[in-house]
């Protein structure tokens, strides 16, 4: 049962839209163009490309959005029970100031915004989710981050493992996507990438499928 064929892995990826700050998110531009990009080069076996989202940049207001997109990821599986596979959620956000890429190992039950998000939500030291307890709270992802950056750096990538996720709506995200995954049995990863003026809009397409097909060979 299921065990036919090979295993497939079904990847879910979010951006955001613009916020303070940054008026194109580079991370909306890769998201919207993802799925024609991987059509042209071709997916790599044994993967399905799922939802490509663009979120808006806001924490508490844009919940009930999140939580829709996020059950995305399971509900066309529970219909498919014979190869459901693994199924990762790719999350991608911008760092204005990194000159790299920058995988997140982890997220903090903290919500401290240094601007107000898109829907003028500034809070201060109040936890993501409070039945999660403490703002010192970590959830880590599941997903080997040493490996992936290893591999991604062979490729020539400029990129680094990061403990620090920040405090703002990235973090946020990731949080909950880390525990909706926990309690789904699922995997949730998140990336930060530069702005297009360091790293351009071509480079950034190409490292992004690259972790795809690392995402893919993990499995």
């Amino acid at each position: 049962m299921g065990s036919e064929g090979p295993s497939v892995v079904t990847v879910h990826v979010t951006g955001f839209k613009k916020f303070h700050g940054v008026s194109e998110n580079p991370t909306e531009i890769i998201v919207r163009n993802l799925k024609g990009f991987m059509q042209k080069k071709g997916l790599p076996e044994g993967l399905v490309l799922g939802c490509c989202n663009v979120l808006e940049t806001a924490g508490e207001g844009a919940l009930p959005q999140l939580h829709e997109t996020l059950q995305l990821a399971v509900a066309g599986q529970r219909n498919e029970t014979s190869n459901r596979g693994q199924i990762i959620w790719l999350h991608l956000g911008v760092n204005s100031g990194a000159t790299r890429f920058a995988v997140e190992n982890q997220a903090v039950n903290e919500a401290t915004f240094r601007c107000p998000d898109e829907m003028g939500w500034k809070p201060q030291r109040v936890p993501v989710v409070y039945s999660d307890g403490s703002i010192a709270r970590v959830r880590e992802t599941s997903l080997p981050v040493k490996e992936i950056v290893k591999a991604l750096s062979k490729m020539g990538y400029n990129i680094t493992p990061s403990d620090d996720a920040g405090r703002f709506v990235c973090n946020f995200v990731y949080y909950h996507s880390l525990l909706f995954a926990e309690q789904n049995g699922i995997k949730s990863l998140f990336v930060h990438v530069p702005l297009f003026l360091t790293i351009d809009e071509e480079t950034q397409m190409e490292f992004v499928a690259s972790l795809l097909k690392v995402l893919v060979s993990l499995h």
